[in-house]
């Protein structure tokens, strides 16, 4: 378990970030890391994609159907516009979001505001999502999360799509995705019809 960095400089800032697959435990983590500063008094906001409405507009809601209010933007500089003035900013969905988060994510820890971001760091194909990596790569401190593989049982950290949807963007719960270990996402990737690249869809973007 992530036990909270307590810094001797009072004007620190820093950035973490947790990342896995799917049904991993990504948001749980995030909201339980809010809630403890909420706890401690200190002034917290957080933000999530505008795009992400599968549970609420204005809450982030983990798989286990825990809520904490936040803030839903539409891109990175909206973060900053947005921000006030708080000691912790929480980030869910980090991949959904442009480039510009990672700038967004130093500039606040530069301030001294201790940043915490959640994410996917692979998509359905396997590769970097989006932002991610160079996220991982500025971050002070990383805590990878596993799911457990609905196939055979053993840690799972690939996010498995069912569809042959090939959109990069694609929400959807387990309805679309299940957790996979590299084995038995292999195999399954192995079974499918090739499917190209595609643009997110339009409605995502809005």
């Amino acid at each position: 378990m992530f036990i909270e960095f307590n810094s001797a400089n009072r004007k620190a800032g820093w950035i973490e970030v947790i990342c896995g697959s799917m049904f991993s435990g990504k948001t749980e983590e995030l909201i339980r890391r809010m809630r403890r500063a909420q706890i401690a008094n200190q002034r917290v906001e957080i933000f999530k994609p505008g795009l992400d409405k599968r549970y609420a507009i204005n809450e982030i809601v983990s798989h286990n159907q825990n809520t904490i209010p936040s803030m839903p933007v539409h891109d990175s500089q909206e973060v900053l516009q947005r921000v006030g003035s708080v000691q912790v900013v929480g980030i869910d969905e980090a991949q959904f979001f442009d480039d510009g988060i990672v700038t967004v994510a130093e500039e606040l820890a530069n301030r001294g505001i201790r940043v915490i971001v959640a994410g996917l760091d692979m998509d359905f194909r396997g590769n970097p999502f989006g932002p991610m990596p160079q996220l991982l790569a500025v971050a002070e401190f990383v805590t990878k999360v596993h799911a457990i593989c609905q196939v055979c049982g053993s840690l799972a950290n690939y996010s498995y799509r069912h569809s042959n949807d090939g959109s990069t963007v694609l929400l959807g719960e387990k309805d679309v995705y299940e957790p996979r270990c590299r084995t038995c996402f292999l195999e399954g990737e192995q079974a499918k019809p090739h499917l190209p690249v595609m643009p997110a869809r339009e409605e995502e973007d809005q």
